[in-house]
């Protein structure tokens, strides 16, 4: 595989080889992730100042930013320490003043000599009636007013660096970018009014207005899109190498579905008769099926991954069902047994607990063939365990699993098929940032029997009523989450607010009532109190969020959450869910502390006007940006240095669509645009899916 095209060699030079670039400097540009001549090209101006010249600062909007011709006048020198230097001027309308902290005297009459004209460009106040220009921006004689743009692009800085040193490096970073052959469809770029990718580079750094800097400007849509364009290029690389890997049709004969489905007291909704539809059509088909499962809170998932798994045990096969923690591969354990007795299959669970002879039948179960249905955790992945003929592997959570752990995952069978499920709604845009090495199937309807629940937002003023709606509600037999405030970072002080809350509950409703669940609790005690909990001992389960994932109590129809308006709305939204899932009607109370926040408000309208929570990740996606979402740190979410994914997310669908076109006309990339395409790739430092085009 030849490396880095030639072209792009002076973008990928030491970061010290451009103008006014020293070590001291390089260091600092660190903060900014810049420490290549290419990084500093795609870091763009956040924002600009207008420095069109003004005749006098008297009728513009101060404080704000004025570009004047002065006179200047009488220095006034500092009377005592810690007092500024200043400097009379006049621009022919108002006198006002510029004004200097720590400013050397000899150095301000050499620039600033009085009786003499300059243009002073920067922010001017009024004090007491007076204008003042602290530290202009820029102080030129009249004859150089040239060098000053109209519209002067702002970057981002970090400690060490200043906007001068940023402006004259993204200029000398400029001048080595190369004219490069063009990688997007003719006709897109056309219907779009797109320039060329280097016309583009030179207009975002030298924007002429506001406009320029939005978003929705051309030459900045433009670069968005290579970037979404070439990360969509690599998931659809590593979708194509893992079709390509052939699958093993796994055809099912529906026999041991249908058990399951008579056994149920229920019908299935359409929803999850599609999507198996849809996962039952892939396993059958020879490519590899690389499928995700998004489903709402409620929307019966486990029962479409139950079937998926059967068809590949009706098929002759395995399949195993993996989740991210003990607890969780627990519950689904629960889950799964009474369906799995109804198909009358082997199903068990494999964790890091189990040791000795107990592993070892285990083991030996699963490489005869049976045990037909594995649960597991990440202990799945060992090298000691076998399967006789894996054919589905079964993710959840996804977030925890990027494309790598699916690659890996897929090696342990053969050509096994992977279907990931995940219960968190995500926007189309960062499903397709996420997942787009993936084909998705979505559960976006409820099953019967779960009754909408009530929202009401509480004011914590009204905290006794509260426990009086409690008191009543626990003596009519109905049971009720508590959920306490994370307080701060600190574990000591959740837990004193949930401890607090507990004995305060108890004091009111009584002893043995009340149950409570934190992060800090032994896992014995976690399960103990959970146990009590859904065996309805306890009535009350005071909780950290230790209980939004998972947990299954339908008799649990009260969800009371404080300080509502500290969590996010992805996370208000899963904690609603566990309640709803019986048939008592069910409320979610979010209380909150007043006066409540602009964000705060809106989020908390959000959830109480809708259960949708596709439209709930939209909002969140709008209200927090991407980042934050998911957690950037372990979202297995790319960073982008120029899309913006909320502002921008109509472009991440164009290039899924894009690159797949372009992978399924040209598979190797040996057409002049795949060629382009394969510089855009090494430009965005996409090793991994040149890796992957050359294994093709």
């Amino acid at each position: 595989m030849a490396g880095r095209p030639e072209i792009l060699f002076p973008l990928f030079a030491g970061i010290e080889t451009l103008p006014g670039i020293g070590p001291k400097v390089a260091e600092a540009l660190t903060g900014l992730a810049v420490e290549r001549p290419r990084d500093l090209l795609f870091t763009l101006p956040h924002t600009g100042i207008d420095r069109r010249r003004r005749d006098t600062i008297r009728g513009a909007t101060l404080p704000g930013v004025v570009t004047v011709e002065v006179t200047i006048g009488a220095h006034l020198p500092p009377r005592s320490r810690g007092r500024p230097y200043r400097v009379n001027v006049d621009d022919g309308q108002v006198e006002f003043q510029l004004v200097f902290f720590h400013g050397r005297g000899d150095y301000l009459q050499k620039i600033l000599p009085t009786g003499q004209r300059r243009i002073v460009s920067g922010r001017v106040e009024l004090f007491d009636g007076i204008g003042q220009m602290a530290h202009p921006d820029h102080i030129l004689p009249v004859e150089q007013e040239g060098e000053l743009p109209l519209y002067e692009p702002v970057y981002p800085l970090t400690a060490g660096v200043t906007q001068k040193t940023m402006a004259r490096a993204a200029a000398g970073a400029l001048d080595r970018a190369p004219e490069l052959e063009e990688w997007i469809d003719p006709a897109l770029k056309e219907r779009e009014g797109w320039p060329d990718w280097h016309d583009a580079l030179a207009a975002v750094h030298a924007p002429q207005s506001a406009a320029d800097i939005s978003p929705s400007a051309p030459a900045r849509q433009r670069l968005a899109y290579d970037e979404l364009l070439a990360h969509q290029l690599t998931l659809a690389l590593a979708r194509l190498s893992l079709r390509r890997g052939k699958g093993r049709p796994s055809k099912g004969t529906g026999a041991l579905q249908d058990k399951v489905l008579k056994s149920l007291p229920y019908s299935a909704t359409g929803a999850q008769r599609r999507c198996i539809d849809e996962i039952a059509a892939d396993m059958a088909g020879t490519q590899r099926m690389n499928r995700l499962l998004q489903g709402d809170v409620g929307a019966g998932k486990t029962l479409v991954a139950f079937l998926a798994l059967l068809v590949a045990v009706e098929a002759g096969g395995q399949g195993v069902m993996m989740a991210p923690t003990e607890i969780l591969a627990r519950q689904h354990l629960e889950s799964l047994r009474p369906l799995a007795e109804a198909a009358g299959v082997r199903l068990e669970l494999l964790t890091g607990r189990d040791k000795g002879v107990e592993r070892a039948a285990k083991l030996g179960a699963l490489a005869s063939g049976e045990i037909a249905v594995l649960v597991g955790t990440h202990a799945v992945f060992q090298k000691d365990v076998h399967f006789a003929d894996l054919r589905l592997a079964v993710i959840d959570e996804q977030h925890r699993f990027g494309v790598a752990q699916r690659m890996e995952l897929g090696a342990k069978g053969e050509h096994a098929d992977v279907l990931v499920m995940t219960a968190t709604p995500i926007p189309r845009s960062l499903s397709l940032a996420q997942y787009g090495d993936m084909d998705i199937s979505v559960l976006d309807e409820k099953p019967p029997g779960r009754t909408p629940v009530t929202t009401a937002l509480v004011s914590s003023g009204r905290m006794d009523e509260v426990v009086d709606h409690l008191r009543r509600a626990v003596e009519e037999g109905r049971q009720a989450y508590w959920v306490c405030p994370l307080v701060d970072e600190s574990e000591v002080s959740d837990l004193t607010a949930a401890e607090d809350r507990f004995r305060h509950l108890r004091a009111t409703l009584g002893e043995g009532v009340v149950g409570l669940v934190h992060g800090q609790m032994p896992p014995a005690d976690k399960d103990r109190a959970m146990a009590d909990f859904v065996a309805a001992r306890t009535r009350v389960l005071v909780a950290t969020t230790v209980i939004e994932v998972g947990v299954n109590v339908p008799n649990a129809s009260i969800m009371v959450i404080e300080q509502a308006e500290t969590f996010g709305l992805a996370q208000l939204h899963q904690l609603r869910g566990r309640v709803g899932r019986g048939a008592a009607a069910s409320t979610c109370l979010l209380m909150y502390r007043p006066p409540l926040g602009e964000s705060g408000a809106r989020r908390l309208q959000v959830l109480r006007d809708t259960e949708d929570g596709f439209r709930i990740a939209e909002e969140d996606l709008a209200m927090r940006g991407a980042g934050d979402l998911i957690g950037t740190a372990q979202s297995g979410l790319p960073r982008f240095r120029i899309a913006d994914l909320e502002r921008q997310s109509a472009l991440m669908a164009i290039a899924q669509s894009d690159a797949r076109r372009l992978l399924a006309d040209d598979p190797t990339l040996e057409s002049a645009r795949g060629k382009a395409a394969r510089v855009l790739l090494w430009l965005m430092e996409q090793d991994r899916a040149i890796r992957l085009i050359s294994v093709g």
